[in-house]
């Protein structure tokens, strides 16, 4: 069975005539067809066959349609069945049909060379505080001045994300007057994670509560006027200074102990994890190569021993009828993982025909693409292509992506051209962000502003993009603190 990589060909896996004929039971009624389990499920036990130690990777439990045929009677017609199969069964050309997955011997993992990415490429890497607030900022449209004080700002913060330092000692370490800092220190407090850029705890709590929207609640007025009080338990001092009941005070606090008080503590450095892709898909001149990982699983064989078995005719009938329900359960197996396979090229080579601007350009490139527009391209079930593409990876010149990614919806602007969805909330995401906290864009503004770029969205679907990615709505986004 031979698997070939190239998307100038229309068949990427051939198999083996006497492999393709040899007769198989029908399978059982419900049997799913559509595609085999994952490479993860489908990797043969580690436990020792029960029967067979030379079958030791093979589970006659993962083939239950053999199991079952077993233990059936056997009749008349029967047995001239099962004649004729064994018949057909013993034509088989071992030698060249399972060349590829007979033990040859001893061999080390030296001797194979492999031409693929580094490892470190699949690593993925962890995004500091830093790094992600830098990033933030290079999406906003802050002048030079300011942004070389937002930079100043971002670090001076510390794992928390509290601002360590004030904004004179800031501004007298660079050439920005004390107007300029001020600005800049806005515009990193309205950045994910929120609350981050605080100097203190009380102005941390304050940020996101106004950002979720919970700028009119006593809780604002707790935390900004009687901090000392919630921080020692006074509740019913507060209650009495407040002039409602503890009962109030109790459910306030609810709500502030919801906050994160220390916000930039998710970005601590943790272990590196690293993320091996399913496919390689490389670009070679003019035309992209799509290629297996196959380095994480585990190398499949049959014993040399079982086929000589089969091929000397002293055997007893008894062990070739066991040797021979060894090679349905072996070839069974490898045909699924060959099936597997040829589904998920299929898939990547239909993305690979559809995003070739965005595996030449990038993000900006990215085209709608939805799971049926494949599943109708390949001739398979939604379900087929959803579980191919979901948790799977490809190794493409944009990075490690995860298949899934390469699926939006899309719409049309003024030149006819379709623009993905995730663009769109892309654009609305940088507008918001570049926007004046103290007078942010409606939903109606925003759409204007795309529709001079070409792309007409009404309010309710500007809305509907801004709540999908977690972005409050201009009243609330109004800077009160």
């Amino acid at each position: 069975m031979k698997i070939r990589f190239s998307m100038n060909s229309p068949e990427e896996v051939s198999v083996s005539p006497d492999l393709a004929n040899i007769e198989y039971p029908d399978p059982s009624p419900g049997t799913n067809n559509s595609l085999p389990e994952p490479v993860d499920s489908a990797q043969p036990s580690s436990e020792p066959n029960e029967l067979d130690p030379g079958f030791g990777t093979l589970n006659t439990q993962d083939f239950p349609e053999y199991t079952q045929s077993q233990s059936e009677p056997e009749s008349t017609d029967g047995r001239e069945a099962d004649l004729r199969e064994r018949d057909s069964f013993e034509e088989i050309d071992f030698g060249s049909t399972f060349e590829e997955y007979l033990d040859p011997g001893y061999r080390t993992r030296e001797t194979e060379v492999k031409d693929s990415p580094s490892f470190e490429q699949f690593l993925s890497s962890e995004q500091s505080l830093s790094d992600y607030l830098n990033w933030q900022l290079r999406l906003t449209m802050a002048s030079p001045e300011v942004g070389d004080a937002a930079e100043a700002i971002i670090g001076n913060l510390n794992d928390d994300g509290f601002l360590d330092g004030t904004l004179e000692e800031i501004a007298a370490s660079g050439p920005w007057p004390i107007e300029v800092v001020e600005k800049a220190l806005s515009i990193v407090q309205q950045f994910d994670p929120t609350g981050v850029g605080a100097r203190n705890l009380r102005e941390c709590l304050l940020l996101q509560l106004n950002s979720y929207g919970y700028g009119d609640r006593l809780a604002v007025t707790m935390i900004r006027d009687h901090f000392a009080q919630l921080q020692n338990s006074k509740l019913p001092e507060l209650a009495k200074e407040l002039g409602i009941t503890v009962d109030q005070v109790s459910q306030e606090l609810k709500l502030i102990r919801q906050l994160e008080p220390h916000p930039g503590r998710k970005y601590l450095p943790r272990s590196a994890q690293y993320i091996e892709p399913e496919v390689y898909i490389e670009k070679m001149d003019d035309d992209y190569v799509i290629r297996f990982n196959d380095d994480g699983l585990p190398q499949l064989r049959i014993n040399r021993q079982y086929r000589q078995m089969m091929e000397n005719k002293e055997t007893s009938k008894e062990t070739r009828d066991y040797i021979k329900d060894r090679f349905r359960s072996a070839i069974d197996l490898l045909k699924n993982i060959e099936h597997r396979k040829q589904t998920i090229y299929k898939v990547c080579e239909r993305i690979v025909e559809r995003q070739r601007d965005f595996l030449d350009q990038g993000i900006e490139h990215l085209r709608p693409m939805m799971l049926k527009d494949i599943s109708e391209d390949i001739g398979m079930h939604l379900s087929t292509v959803s579980r191919v593409v979901n948790g799977k990876y490809a190794h493409t010149p944009q990075g490690v992506i995860e298949l899934r990614r390469f699926f939006t919806e899309g719409m049309m602007n003024d030149e006819g051209e379709e623009i993905s969805t995730r663009i769109i909330k892309l654009k609305i995401k940088k507008m918001i962000e570049a926007e004046d906290s103290k007078n942010p864009l409606t939903d109606d503004q925003i759409a204007d502003r795309l529709a001079h770029e070409g792309q007409k969205l009404s309010r309710r679907t500007v809305a509907k993009y801004r709540d999908q990615m977690k972005i409050p709505g201009s009243r609330e986004r109004k800077q009160v603190v």
